[in-house]
């Protein structure tokens, strides 16, 4: 070989040398592109034309609603249904783990699922051979419901394409009517209707997760290790401050004393004074939250905290509490009031009773509940301060319960407003509407010397993360002075003791204090009905 053959030899060499490496440098720059730069486009690309990924849904569950004892007030189980479709009831191809193709038959497939579900395999066979005899159409029949959630993993380890596996949750509320105004109820699939199922749907809510893996683009075979998990996400448990054992009884005795007086409807609250929490709030009629279809609409909300009504002369003890505040009169302030009185600027109040001009100390007017009387107690002060310390005690605004659109902040209109009826009516509980929560509030007030402690139903959410997540309320205020608060408390004692209920109320033992109160309705058309 001469020097010149030997040049170019060495020349094609190195040229075909240069071919290959941009050709490598092609492909590799083409498989970083196609696996990593556009993976998601082609994955997706995949998934549109053919069965290349698979999965399954993990679903969630949604969380409880328990009192304050922990005790449940509304659970979500999940069970799973299993279904076969008869005309995929034959073999399966498959790959193992080291890539290599297989056949399991339909009689192996339906031993596993009969492990399983607590079968023989021969019977699940059966069970798809009866549905095609019945209907050589038929493409679903059920197989065993009510399955747990380890035989649902258990279920789709196998991998069988003619098993359909179906979640089915169900919302149990294990006490009935108790709280069942308060907690509320869902829907199909959990959806949250009502309540604090509802308002505090963002602590209790799951969400599902998801199961999935690559098939073989040919024959759509499940490929051994692509499986990859989202674990689903729980709800969190709502803790309510209610107590389910004093919901019980109130509700019984509420229904009893309902249906006795005749009523359309009744109501019950009990807050703890130290702490604000409410304890207790039944209504009847009420509804069950397991069957709410059976329940009229309007019973299935929770009245006792989204109706508003004219307080009437449960504040009267208000105005008793703002004048000893004020320091413009005492307990034993003496005022004169007869059964009916017309006032200088013309307006007109008469007591529930007739009497001549009785010689009332403040205690005494509260006792004969004188809608007189307090209206001269009343005009010791100035109506704008009568209007300030009614605001102080929550009148006109939403309680710190905050129970969503429905409840009302109740009316309390400014001074400027006032016309001369309003200017005495405001004095004994008229002329200004409050819910049953405001009035609540109001006695936790004067109970807790004077210090107001915002009324909650809703403690905390324990968060399937195992964080809390507190209630944010606003901060304790102090509305009156401790004496003018507890010579108020002692004033509603001797209405307990002394007033026309004394005997049908006393409790051996216990010092109480009451205040009764007739609230007047509209007619509609501006004026009280009679």
């Amino acid at each position: 070989m001469n020097a010149t053959t030997g040049h170019g030899v060495r020349r094609r060499t190195t040229v075909a040398a240069v071919i290959i490496m941009i050709v490598l440098v092609a492909f590799v720059v083409r498989l970083f592109d196609i696996q990593v730069v556009r993976a998601d486009d082609h994955m997706a690309d995949a998934q549109s034309v053919g069965n290349f990924v698979g999965g399954a849904t993990l679903p969630g569950v949604r969380g409880s609603i328990v009192d304050d004892k922990g005790q449940v007030l509304a659970s979500t189980t999940v069970r799973y249904n299993a279904a076969i479709d008869p005309s995929l009831a034959h073999n399966v191809n498959r790959l193992d783990d080291e890539g290599e193709s297989y056949v399991e038959t339909w009689g192996r497939i339906a031993e596993r699922i009969g492990e399983v579900v607590g079968m023989e395999g021969v019977d699940v066979e059966k069970v798809a051979e009866d549905a095609i005899a019945n209907n050589p159409d038929a493409e679903y029949i059920s197989l065993k419901k009510g399955l747990s959630t380890e035989q649902y993993r258990e279920l789709l380890e196998i991998d069988a394409p003619m098993l359909i596996l179906e979640p089915q949750k169900s919302r149990s509320y294990p006490n009935g009517a108790v709280g069942a105004n308060l907690v509320g109820f869902t829907g199909a699939d959990d959806e949250p209707l009502a309540g604090y199922e509802l308002l505090e749907n963002a602590c209790l809510e799951s969400t599902d997760g998801k199961i999935t893996y690559q098939r073989s683009a040919d024959a759509g075979v499940r490929i051994p290790g692509t499986t990859t998990e989202t674990p689903a996400q729980d709800g969190g448990t709502l803790n309510l401050t209610i107590d389910t054992d004093l919901s019980w009884y109130l509700l019984q005795m509420l229904k009893e004393e309902v249906e006795t007086q005749n009523a359309q409807a009744g109501s019950i609250m009990v807050a703890d004074v130290k702490t604000g929490e409410i304890k207790a709030a039944v209504d009847y009629p009420t509804l069950d939250p397991n069957t709410p279809g059976e329940t009229d609409a309007d019973n299935r909300g929770a009245k006792a905290l989204t109706r508003s009504f004219e307080p009437g002369s449960t504040f009267k003890a208000i105005t008793a509490a703002t004048v000893l505040d004020q320091g413009a009169a005492t307990p034993l302030t003496e005022i004169r009031a007869s059964g009916y009185e017309q006032f200088p600027n013309g307006a007109a109040v008469g007591d529930s009773f007739m009497h001549p001009e009785y010689r009332y100390t403040v205690t005494g007017a509260l006792i004969d509940s004188s809608n007189v009387a307090l209206s001269k107690i009343g005009e010791l002060v100035p109506d704008q301060t009568r209007y300030d310390y009614l605001e102080k005690f929550g009148v006109g605004q939403k309680s710190p319960i905050d129970f969503g659109n429905a409840e009302p902040s109740g009316v309390l209109h400014p001074v400027s407003e006032w016309d001369n009826q309003t200017h005495y009516a405001t004095t004994f509980g008229q002329a200004f509407t409050v819910t049953m929560q405001q009035v609540v509030s109001a006695y936790q007030t004067l109970a807790n010397g004077g210090v107001r402690e915002p009324v909650h139903i809703v403690d905390s959410c324990e968060n399937a993360d195992g964080t809390t997540t507190t209630a944010d309320l606003p901060a304790s205020e102090r509305v009156v002075s401790e004496e003018a608060a507890d010579e108020t408390v002692e004033i509603l004692e001797n209405v307990a003791a002394q007033g026309s209920l004394a005997d049908q109320i006393s409790i051996p033992g216990y010092r109480i204090g009451i205040k009764t109160g007739t609230a007047q309705k509209t007619d509609g058309n501006g004026n009280y009905k009679s």
